[in-house]
Order: structure tokens, then C-alpha cells, then sequence
């Protein structure tokens, strides 16, 4: 393969992976819309954007912008998405016509006209999980649903054993934990997860979906108060403002660098072991919401200690981090980038950046106003 389209490919994950790519010879081909929460009002291509890929501004969504892109590539990374799991639950149109449509869009082209491709590669996530994969000292591995609002009111953070109610222990999540998608946002990956993997299967076109865990790095958009939690933090400090933290901070996550994750899908293009297969894309380590704050306060040497807030969202998980054995085995993937060198360079991203006005005040009174936190 010699020619890749990638759609998103002036974001936060598609940027670094065209970076990659060009490197590595490939011919590349952007489609991106601009989508101005992200990329600003102007709806201007990032100062960082590739100029030795070819550029298409147009919306995946629209036959003629899509044939166009597709014409003459060899594979296709599908990035493009709206993100974002609070705001999907009240921007629930959005984003089932950005991911939903938008795969579907691309799987129709495939299936129905002439093109050249012989891969596709799709960006899940470890959203679908719910909930990631538990021990229970008496009933051994189990996976809990969401926890009650009564147990959530009470202060009792961590799940119980559904079967004996016993408090669990967080072990790593591999793919085969059943599925429970608690958002819109992640109900419309599940979506191009598996309609992608259904349609490969059914036409030969090699397919690969990834599930992406919780990604950090440098392009993630500051300013924009539903991205990762990591660029959320770094706004709030950037502003002066405490990192603001749901819970007792106590719950843990799975930060992979983004330059890890550019490699994923490098390595998911030329390697043909993971076809037709769901792969976890993370470090393989928890991390407490609480301490990722606190290297980002260190790092940036600010006065600040996080806030704690022992309130809770409608539909957050405890634990859920990965078992990324399987990534190991049929890619030749293992993270390379160590966390406190991945979060300097993010830091350092932050100071250069224009970040603005801190919004999450805005994003958390929106929550509020529609009895989600």
C-alpha cells in the first residue's frame, strides 16, 4: 500500500498519524471538515497540518467530497468523529449523523462503487466497554453494570459484585469483556466498530478497528472543554484554575501517548495478523484521575492542588484499563512512550498555545442544567 486516505486527519490522532506516514513514505490524503469546537470559528487547517499530504476540506457525509477522496488510495484510516461522552447526551443528532452516518457513508461507497482500497482501519473505543473488567474474591471475574444512584449518593464509589455484592477488584480489560456502551458517544463507536468489521468480513476488504484508550499529547485541543481529561486539566491550570475532579479522584484510567497510538495505526495498515479483529490500543496501566492532576500541576509548576468534588456524572465508569496482550501478539504493538516524558511534551504544547478563556465552567453548567452531574 502506497496511498492512504485519512479522514480527521488535520485532528488531534490523525495529525500525528499523517506525520508518521509521510515519514514513512506513504502518500497521504486528508479529508477533514474543520469542525470549528475543535478547529475554531475560521475553520483555518492547524499550523501543524502536513503540507506534503494532499488536503481535502469537505464532510465524509457528502457523496461527491467522498468519491473524490477516495479516488486512487490503497487504504483508508477512518478517524473522523465527533467526540465527546457528556455532550453526545444532549447532542444526540450530532453525533449519531457524524459517527454513525458518517462510517456508514464511507461502508456504502465501499460496497457499492469502483474504488482501489485493500484495507480500512477504524478508530474505536474503550468507551463501548461501560464499565472495564473486575475480580471478586468469591465469584472470580465478573462485569458489573453501571452503579445505582442511590450507592453513588451514598459516597460508595467502587462496584459491587453483582452476585454477592462484595467490593471488587479493577483487573485489566481485554476484548472479550462484553460490551455496554453508557453514552451516545459511545453507542455511535460501537457502531463503526462493528458495522466496519461486519462489511470487511462480508467483502473480503481486510478491516481492523481499534480501540483507542484514553489518548494525551500535543494538538489536543485545550479550549475545548469535552476532550480528554488530560487536555481539560491543562486548560483549567493554563487559566489558574484547579483541575476539577469528579468523585474522590480515586478512579483510574488508561493514558496512552498519541504518538503510541499514530504507531497502532501504522502498524494495523501493514501487518494482516489483527484482520477482522477489535484491538485494545493503550498502556496497559491504571492511573487515578487524581495523580494524573496532580504530574500536570508539577510539571507545569503551578500553585494548585486539584478539586476534589465527591459529586458524580450520570453515566461515568469506576476502572477500566487495558489488557493489551492481544495488540502485543497480532501487531508487534507495545507503548514506547514513558507517561511523565508524554505529559511534558504536553505541557509544553499548552504554553505555546492560544488557550483562551477556561470554558469548563460552561460545559459543567450545561451538565447541570440537564441533570446530568
Amino acid at each position: 500500500m502506497n496511498s492512504v486516505l485519512i479522514t480527521g486527519g488535520l485532528g488531534f490522532i490523525g495529525s500525528h498519524t499523517v506525520d508518521l506516514l509521510v515519514e514513512k513514505g506513504y502518500r497521504v490524503r486528508i479529508l477533514d471538515n474543520l469542525e470549528p469546537q475543535v478547529h475554531g470559528e475560521a475553520k483555518k487547517p492547524p499550523e501543524y497540518a502536513n503540507k506534503k499530504a494532499d488536503l481535502i476540506i469537505g464532510d465524509i457525509r457528502d457523496q461527491r467530497t467522498l468519491d473524490k477522496a477516495l479516488r486512487g488510495v490503497d487504504a483508508v484510516l477512518h478517524l473522523a468523529a465527533a467526540v465527546g461522552v457528556g455532550q453526545s447526551m444532549y447532542q444526540i443528532e450530532k453525533y449519531a449523523s457524524y459517527n454513525t452516518y458518517g462510517a456508514a457513508a464511507l461502508l456504502d461507497t465501499l460496497v457499492n462503487k469502483e474504488h482501489s482500497v485493500k484495507k480500512l482501519v477504524v478508530a474505536s473505543s474503550m468507551s463501548i466497554y461501560g464499565e472495564g473488567k473486575y475480580f471478586c474474591s468469591k465469584c472470580g471475574p465478573v462485569y458489573p453494570s453501571l452503579r445505582g444512584e442511590e450507592q453513588l449518593r451514598r459516597g460508595e464509589w467502587e462496584p459491587k459484585c453483582p452476585h454477592c455484592g462484595k467490593e471488587l477488584k479493577s483487573v485489566p480489560t481485554d476484548e472479550e469483556k462484553p460490551l455496554a456502551s453508557t453514552s451516545i458517544y459511545a453507542q455511535t463507536k460501537r457502531h463503526q466498530e462493528e458495522m466496519s468489521i461486519l462489511i470487511g468480513r462480508t467483502y473480503g476488504l481486510p478491516t481492523v478497528a481499534l480501540r483507542y484508550f484514553n489518548v494525551y499529547g500535543p494538538r489536543q485541543t485545550i479550549s475545548n472543554p469535552y476532550t480528554g481529561v488530560s487536555a481539560i486539566f491543562m486548560g483549567r491550570i493554563i487559566n489558574r484554575n484547579p483541575p476539577y475532579i469528579f468523585e474522590d479522584g480515586r478512579q483510574t484510567r488508561d493514558f496512552v501517548n498519541v504518538r503510541d497510538v499514530a504507531r497502532a495505526n501504522l502498524l494495523a495498515l501493514e501487518r494482516s495478523g489483527a484482520d477482522y479483529n477489535a484491538i485494545n490500543i493503550g498502556s496497559g496501566k491504571p492511573l487515578p484521575i487524581a495523580k494524573m492532576a496532580e504530574l500536570l500541576i508539577e510539571i507545569n509548576e503551578a500553585d494548585l492542588k486539584p478539586s476534589i468534588s465527591y459529586r458524580y456524572r450520570k453515566g461515568d465508569i469506576r476502572h477500566c484499563y487495558a489488557d493489551i496482550s492481544k495488540a502485543r501478539k497480532l501487531l508487534g504493538y507495545g507503548p514506547e512512550v514513558n507517561l511523565k516524558k508524554g505529559l511534558t511534551e504536553l505541557v509544553e504544547w499548552g504554553r505555546k498555545e492560544k488557550v483562551g478563556e477556561d470554558k469548563f465552567d460552561l460545559a459543567m453548567k450545561e451538565l447541570e442544567k440537564r441533570k446530568l452531574a
